[in-house]
């Protein structure tokens, strides 16, 4: 109840006070790439797939969408672009998602304040995973020149499994540290394969990813 009070009424929120108060801005409405759901080994989802999301936060994510998507249209829309951002990480994020979780571990671990084992969940899945750096370049680039009404993947438009950002991690590390699955830390939904086309947003726009992930991981 909390995350679709946020998510998708807060959005509904947000558009309203939009078209009461100043009717004529651009609005970047912030969906997730998770709204897909788990697709077919080796493939790049587009922008015209349909969602079928798995998890609490990925369908108020694609409730969203559908509110912004229904405001844009008919006479007397708002001007909304929306976005399908997928994973991306950076300095500053917090430990609760995946990467940082992984490198507060690591950083602890090679100040004696934890033993040499980095706990993990499911190193099985693939994501597209970008720099938040550049993500937010994107959405100026998206506020300056992206269509009216339009949906746009932002994202590398690369897969990465979980275990080689694991792998690549422990490696940068100044200290030899184990690696151990913890069963507290396996989703109950999870979606094996999740990688974007990031097309219509390099043609709108000319933007890509330029960050490297071994600079963002270091």
């Amino acid at each position: 109840e909390g995350t679709f009070r946020a998510t998708a009424t807060g959005t509904a929120h947000l558009l309203e006070a939009v078209r009461a108060g100043a009717p004529a801005a651009r609005v970047l409405v912030v969906g997730s790439g998770e709204a897909y759901g788990p697709q077919p080994e080796g493939t790049r989802v587009g922008e015209d797939a349909p969602f079928a999301p798995v998890s609490p936060y990925a369908e108020s994510k694609a409730e969203a969408d559908r509110l912004a998507a229904a405001t844009a249209e008919g006479e007397g829309g708002l001007d909304v672009v929306r976005v399908r951002a997928f994973s991306h990480t950076g300095p500053g994020q917090s430990p609760v998602f995946v990467v940082p979780g992984w490198a507060q571990q690591i950083a602890a671990i090679e100040r004696g304040r934890a033993e040499p084992v980095l706990r993990v969940g499911n190193l099985e899945v693939t994501r597209d995973l970008s720099d938040v750096r550049d993500i937010v370049v994107a959405y100026v680039a998206l506020l300056e020149r992206g269509t009216r009404g339009m949906a746009y993947n932002v994202c590398r438009g690369e897969g990465v499994r979980l275990g080689d950002v694991v792998r690549r991690m422990v490696a940068l590390a100044r200290v030899p540290i184990g690696v151990e699955t913890d069963l507290t830390r396996l989703r109950p939904a999870d979606v094996p394969w999740l990688v974007g086309d990031p097309a219509r947003i390099a043609r709108d726009t000319g933007w890509r990813a330029a960050i490297p992930l071994e600079r963002t991981l270091a």
